[in-house]
């Protein structure tokens, strides 16, 4: 009997799940740690949401930017039902930093995207899918998401 190369089985599962519609991967997402660069003396309430979707075709109806984000939230979550988790974490004044509790099926979601209240109005949502361990930091001048070491 002849031996398939394991990278051609591979292959071959990735070209069906194109062809299906699949998601090609699974959400990398283990851990998301939250860390501000804040005074501890400012005034400042700001909010960080890690959305996890499981359903391709949610995708495309996630909102453009910040502001669609959190003045429909409420909307995307009734729609989408089960098809996505959400997390979020509340920085009050005085907040140092937080590992945020994350979602038993991450694995299984197809896109993990941040977003922050803490930010200009129109910045899209970032895509941290293929990131391990997330660092969001946050100073005065909005946020910056990075892989954690």
């Amino acid at each position: 009997m002849k031996r398939i190369p394991h990278f051609a089985c591979s292959f071959a599962a990735l070209a069906l799940a194109l062809l299906l519609g699949l998601p090609a991967g699974a959400a990398e997402v283990n851990s998301v740690f939250v860390q501000t660069r804040l005074d501890y003396n400012a005034i400042l309430i700001s909010g960080i949401d890690v959305l996890f979707i499981y359903d391709q075709e949610l995708v495309a109806e996630v909102p453009a930017t910040k502001s669609d984000w959190f003045s429909g939230k409420e909307a995307f979550m009734e729609t989408a039902g089960d098809r996505i988790d959400l997390r979020s974490v509340f920085i009050p004044q005085g907040f140092d930093s937080e590992m945020m509790s994350l979602p038993e099926r991450r694995d299984d979601a197809v896109r993990v995207y941040v977003f922050a209240e803490h930010d200009i109005s129109d910045r899209a949502p970032i895509d941290i899918t293929d990131m391990a361990n997330v660092l969001v930091e946050i100073n005065q001048f909005g946020i910056l998401v990075s892989a954690r070491d």
